[in-house]
């Protein structure tokens, strides 16, 4: 059999098929945060008190601009490493469900109202009638932490998860894990923000509750934007995610709701696992939940884990493969470890859908000059798509299943 040449890859290799999964908003947020500290660092700059979020000069001076420059500077390297590993695997499944031009909007919108509600908060226990207390005003705090804070709830919320693991220690309920994580790093860690993440938090509620409903635009107003000549050359890139949940190129699969007991990113879970492998990975059961509507999530997409739907004439590649991934008789969960399914759990689905779908006394097909070309299309390795093939005895829905593990 043939070696795995994923698992014998380099670092670089590695990294650079991690980077390639990110898709674009998630990776420039990225990247602009890691610009703007590295600048930061060569010229000195730490003071931070002209772009933080400071309530006394946004009120006093009106410096609105500070809403948005202060998620964007980070105060040390371990603080934007933190936030920026913690935002890839909440922001890439966010983008891939939202659409890249609609997650943009999304964040725009989370941090106007993360900074109203600071204010409002700041003013109201600054000048309480019982006991005054101006610290919050005079508070400087700065870092993308508040969002990812509102992704934490609204990912939460779209998973379905009754519990959720904190670093891999303990289970919380689904409901409660925003605010103890805000607990845990209240206790754990020096010069945190506390209004700051609550913030993030209440926020985060009330986009999944609906309250930001009125202020969300209709499907057709992002699709007119991406349609525009100015997002051309972005919407070309295969890392670009269409507002319908869908990539025009074909290159990643969405994910939609789905019963999941999660770990994302280094926020949950083993960290040391997530920095060693250099592919933050959020843990996914596998069972098999009717896909609803959600109008708090707009996009279309479907579990790999979805149920066999018979006489099937979708006209694209990806349809085919998601639609008949598995067999109604596949209901229970499979194991995972740090995302990814362990290598028996996955040769024992291969098995089961096998023995599900094909006739008594077929035998596995040997793959086709066709079959590579279609995965390749997909934005896959020909190496690796071969190799994924040949795992799969030429299933390619097993096939695709098996790559997009690896790439995480």
């Amino acid at each position: 059999m043939r070696p795995n040449i994923v698992s014998e890859a380099g670092l670089q290799t590695r990294m650079g098929q991690w980077w390639e999964g990110i898709p674009i908003l998630t990776s420039a947020v990225v990247v602009v945060c890691g610009i703007i500290y590295l600048v930061c660092l060569l010229v000195g700059y730490d003071s931070f008190a002209e772009v933080c979020f400071w309530p006394s000069a946004v009120i006093s001076r009106f410096q609105v601009y500070r809403i948005f420059t202060s998620i964007l500077f980070h105060g040390s390297l371990l603080h934007v490493l933190f936030n920026m590993l913690a935002l890839v695997p909440l922001g890439s499944e966010l983008e891939r469900i939202m659409g890249s031009v609609r997650l943009l909007y999304i964040i725009v919108l989370l941090a106007i109202s993360n900074a109203l509600l600071h204010l409002l908060i700041a003013l109201l226990v600054a000048h309480n009638p019982l006991h005054p207390y101006p610290y919050f005003m005079d508070e400087c705090a700065i870092g993308f932490s508040g969002i990812l804070f509102s992704m934490i709830v609204m990912e939460t919320s779209l998973s379905g998860a009754q519990t959720r693991s904190v670093f891999g220690l303990f289970n919380v309920p689904a409901k409660w894990y925003a605010l103890i994580l805000l607990v845990v790093f209240q206790l754990v860690m020096t010069n945190v923000s506390l209004l700051g993440h609550l913030c993030g938090i209440l926020s985060g509620f009330a986009y999944t509750y609906g309250l930001f409903n009125v202020l969300i635009p209709g499907t057709s107003i992002f699709l007119a934007i991406e349609s525009s000549t100015y997002l051309s050359t972005c919407v070309r890139r295969p890392k670009f995610i269409m507002c319908t949940g869908g990539n025009g190129a074909g290159y990643l699969p969405t994910h939609s709701n789905q019963t999941v007991t999660s770990r994302s990113g280094v926020l949950s879970g083993n960290i040391w696992e997530n920095l060693s492998s250099w592919m933050p990975q959020r843990e996914s059961s596998l069972s098999a939940q009717p896909v609803t509507d959600d109008s708090r999530f707009p996009g279309r997409g479907r579990t790999l884990s979805s149920q066999t739907t018979t006489g099937n004439h979708d006209s694209t590649l990806q349809s085919r493969l998601l639609d008949g991934s598995s067999s109604p008789e596949r209901s229970s969960p499979i194991a995972t470890i740090g995302g990814e399914r362990s290598l028996a759990g996955r040769l024992s689905a291969v098995d089961t859908t096998a023995t599900a779908t094909r006739p008594l006394g077929q035998q596995a097909s040997i793959p086709s000059d066709e079959e590579v070309q279609k995965l390749v299309a997909m934005g896959f390795e020909k190496t690796q798509v071969e190799v994924a093939l040949a795992a799969a005895e030429g299933d390619l829905n097993v096939a695709v299943e098996i790559l997009m593990s690896q790439q995480g």
